[in-house]
């Protein structure tokens, strides 16, 4: 063996489910069994976002990618490629493409192929855990090049010719919000990054800070020598305890460096960053109630203006962005704002992150080129949709997006774009949705979730959404009424108009999105109690036909002994015991229980 390797194994929550550290644990000890230790280094990376083929192993040189690797793997690894030289093709993934802005491109592929990793640039590539790793692509040289080269306005001005605009949703310009709170006169300001997660499905905050902590740290350092604050708040979800690990440690060894503290890097500028941990939330995403959850309040959102670049924690001028948007400040201060606006389309420059998850099969990360379609991300990065099922809807912007039909995928990914076809783009959440899911269940599962987090402040959230939720309900038990649907539009806009803050604001729009898109199904659950989709348990009906042999395998499978039946005999359900599971519809191989 002459070569030295570096194995990294993926750290991501797929790939650890599925038992990423037990196979490094089993590696080293195969490296010790081999007396090739000293030559391979190991470490688990944060999340490539290839979920759907973990556990990820990558080995350099060369870039190697292995998906889907067991214990029983290990072997064959160490003696073929660590010792041999011999990569292991039945393990290869071969969408092996990837873009780093940093420092080189590897291979050629779908996966990757139409990806451009800025905010995600290290992750799945360092050692999150090595400040070292961080330093040596480039890590904190921007922060060195705000504290010798330029002025907390040059910083701004670029930031502001980069056209990067936060991430966390709204999608309001950086650089005007950073400008604003550097405008604003107090003794004393803040910082905060913003890592309260909440969507169902996204994990794309978490990812970036268990992948590369100390990004955001150089960010938030960043912003605020831009706008004059000396304490910054990582504000994250108690339920990210690995995410809360890694950005600890990177505090610490921060610190250690001199980066973080008093006179960071000789300069006469100062920072500290303190963890504040959420106790899930999700109205604390919102920028006012995350804001009184740091000062030890209950996180409720207040009336805006003033606006927190004016009067925001503990009642001081304060810049919050989210962990997006904090990864990509370095990347603009190293490239230049010019360089980083001619990435995108229109008014949204740079990339975007997405959580990609539902009926897909590379669910995962992703993080394109704004402008990308969702057509591209849909078929061409992720592999379409399983089973040779049809594609129905893609909902973006989480729970409180819109679901858009099959009409739509080929609409720009940008906020303009999506906001025109009644979507949003959010934080990055993105569920791909098929001809098995029912439209009016979809909406009633994300309004239930708005409903349940509405902090209960303001009338139009706490009582519109759960007006509309039970009528959603009734329409999915099979007992709508006429003039649902328009009652449910009506409340849908009063709740976007009069609600106090953007959950509520954006609470109807799965509602709103669905009924302008799929009204066709709420006419069919409410006038002709019927669910297309075969989803909505109290309008199903199971009946056993013609083709049962009477081998007895659903009358085993009913919970509820509704099967009657002598063996080579056709089988009877009653359906006033049915209880509608479908556990005959699972069981039979002979496709005799019909389902209508």
């Amino acid at each position: 063996m002459g070569k030295e390797y570096v194995v990294t194994l993926c750290e991501g929550p797929s790939c650890i489910h599925k038992g990423s550290r037990r196979l490094r644990q089993l590696l080293e000890k195969k490296l010790e069994k081999h007396g090739i230790a000293g030559k391979v280094r190991t470490f688990l990376s944060g999340c490539l976002g290839m979920c759907a083929k973990g556990p990820i192993m990558v080995i350099n040189p060369g870039y190697v990618i292995y998906g889907g690797v067991t214990v029983d793997d290990v072997d064959e690894i160490v003696e073929q490629h660590l010792i041999k030289d011999n990569p292991v093709a039945r393990l290869t993934v071969k969408e092996s493409h990837l873009y780093n802005r940093f420092f080189r491109v590897f291979g050629d592929a779908k996966f990757f192929g139409k990806q451009m990793r800025i905010a995600l640039r290290n992750c799945g590539i360092i050692d999150p855990e090595s400040i070292e790793d961080y330093l040596s692509l480039r890590g904190y040289e921007a922060l060195a090049k705000v504290l010798t080269d330029m002025t907390p306005e040059d910083v701004i001005e670029e930031l502001k010719k980069s056209g990067l605009r936060g991430r966390g949703g709204a999608g309001f310009p950086t650089g005007l919000k950073w400008q604003f709170t550097r405008a604003a006169e107090s003794d004393e300001k803040y910082v905060i990054c913003n890592a309260d997660e909440g969507d169902p499905g996204a994990f794309m905050d978490r990812s970036a800070i268990e992948g590369d902590p100390h990004t955001v740290i150089e960010g938030m350092a960043i912003g605020a020598y831009a706008i004059g604050a000396n304490k910054g708040y990582m504000y994250i979800r108690a339920e990210y305890p690995l995410a809360i690990e890694r950005i600890q440690k990177a505090i610490d060894d921060a610190k250690k460096h001199g980066i973080l503290g008093d006179n960071i890097l000789g300069s006469d500028f100062s920072f500290d960053v303190e963890i504040k941990l959420g106790a899930g939330a999700f109205v604390c995403g919102e920028e006012t109630a995350l804001i009184h959850s740091i000062e030890g309040y209950r996180g409720m959102p207040r009336p805006r203006p003033p606006y927190p670049s004016v009067k925001g924690l503990f009642d001081k001028p304060t810049l919050i962005n989210n962990v997006e948007t904090w990864a990509n400040i370095p990347v603009v201060i190293i490239d230049g704002g010019d360089w980083f606006s001619k990435v995108g389309v229109g008014k949204s420059n740079g990339t975007k992150v997405f959580a990609v998850a539902g009926r897909i099969v590379n669910t995962g990360l992703v993080e394109v080129p704004m402008g990308t379609t969702l057509r591209e991300i849909i078929y061409d990065i992720c592999g379409g949709i399983p089973g040779n099922k049809k594609f129905k809807a893609v909902q973006t912007g989480g729970p409180s997006g819109g679901c858009l039909p099959e009409d739509f995928l080929d609409t720009s990914i940008d906020y303009e774009s999506l906001a025109e076809v009644g979507s949003i783009m959010g934080s990055g959440g993105m569920i791909v949705i098929d001809e098995d899911s029912c439209m009016v269940q979809m909406a009633e599962f994300f309004l239930e979730f708005t409903q349940s987090e509405s902090c209960g402040k303001c009338t139009p959230c706490r009582e519109g959404t759960k007006r509309m939720l039970e009528i959603l309900t009734r329409i999915s038990k099979g007992k709508g009424q006429d003039g649902d649907i328009e009652k449910l539009e009506r409340l849908g806009h009063m709740i976007q108009k009069a609600s106090l803050c953007g959950l509520g604001q954006s609470a109807p729009n799965p509602v709103l999105s669905t009924l302008k898109n799929f009204r066709d199904e709420y006419k069919e659950h409410i006038y002709n109690s019927k669910c297309r989709a075969g989803q909505c348990k109290a309008m199903l009906s199971y009946l056993i036909t013609d083709n049962c042999i009477g081998c007895g395998a659903c009358l085993r499978a009913c919970p509820v002994d509704a099967i009657t039946g002598n063996k080579k005999e056709k089988h009877l359900i009653n359906q006033d015991i049915c209880i509608k599971c479908g556990k005959c519809y699972e069981v039979c191989k002979f496709d005799a229980v019909a389902k209508s």
